[in-house]
Formats: structure tokens, sequence, C-alpha cells
């Protein structure tokens, strides 16, 4: 992919995770590629939907499994606004997606780059690609908003 076509992906994922804060969530979306079509999309819903496994990675993930018919999902893209955490990033292995691309880092939680570093560990059956820092500035200005109108 090229950067234009990454930063189309990642507006289209901040799109999203913009429904999640309407919805009262924290906003994360998620987009996934696979040749340049969009095979499933999601946001966190984790509140609303009663269900801690529905991160916006996730709720993609399932999206696009229903939608292509198989759970492995290769020489697909993740696009999603916030660093991945440990159960997506186990998630996302599983179903063989070929690479990750997010935007703002996650210090807490993030297991890409701040934390565990968990797609380049040498135990797992399958290797993730992983770019971060796409639109970073907006990807965390939106998180960050979020977080700053719930503390008020």
């Amino acid at each position: 992919m090229t950067e234009s076509e990454d930063q189309t992906y990642m507006r289209r994922a901040l799109a999203l995770a913009a429904q999640a804060a309407a919805a009262g969530e924290v906003p994360v979306g998620a987009v996934l590629v696979r040749d340049g079509e969009v095979i499933g999309e999601g946001w966190n819903r984790p509140i609303s939907g009663c269900d801690p496994t529905a991160h916006a990675e996730v709720i993609a993930l399932r999206d696009a499994a229903q939608r292509v018919g198989n759970y492995r999902l290769p020489g697909s893209t993740l696009y999603v606004t916030i660093e991945p955490c440990t159960m997506c990033a186990g998630a996302l292995v599983h179903a063989r997606v070929a690479r990750v691309v997010y935007g703002a880092t996650e210090p807490k939680a993030g297991v890409a780059v701040s934390n565990l570093q968990l797609f380049d560990a040498p135990h797992f059956n399958h290797r993730v690609t992983c770019e971060g820092g796409v639109l970073q500035a907006e990807c965390a200005a939106l998180i960050s908003a979020f977080f700053r109108s719930r503390r008020l």
C-alpha cells in the first residue's frame, strides 16, 4: 500500500471511531482491507454490547470473516486508530492478517511497540508486520478529547 492509501483507510477508521465516541464508547475504529477492497470494519462496542471482546479490531475481523466466509484473512491489512492490545494482537495473528497499520500509540495497553511488542514474538506461527504513526495526531486527538470530556 502507498502512504496515500494508508491515510485514506485510516481516515475511514477515524470516521468509525467517531461513531464509537457518539455511542459513548472509547473512540477506536478499524478497517480491514484486502486487494484494495474493504472486507471488514468495526468500532469499539464493549460497553453497549456488554462484551469485553468487542474491540474495534475484533469487530472488523468478525465482519470480514463473515463476508469472505473464512476465519483466515491472509493478505489483508488492518487499519486501526490506536495501537492494538494483547487480545487484539492475538486475534490478528490467528486470523493470519498480513499487516497492521495503527495511528496513535497506547502507552498503557498497546503491544505493538509500547509494551510487549507481540508482533515480534518468535513463538507465534505467523508474522504480522506492523507500522504506526499514520495520521497519528488526528488519532491521538480524538481519543484525548474523548477522555478529557469524560473527566469534566
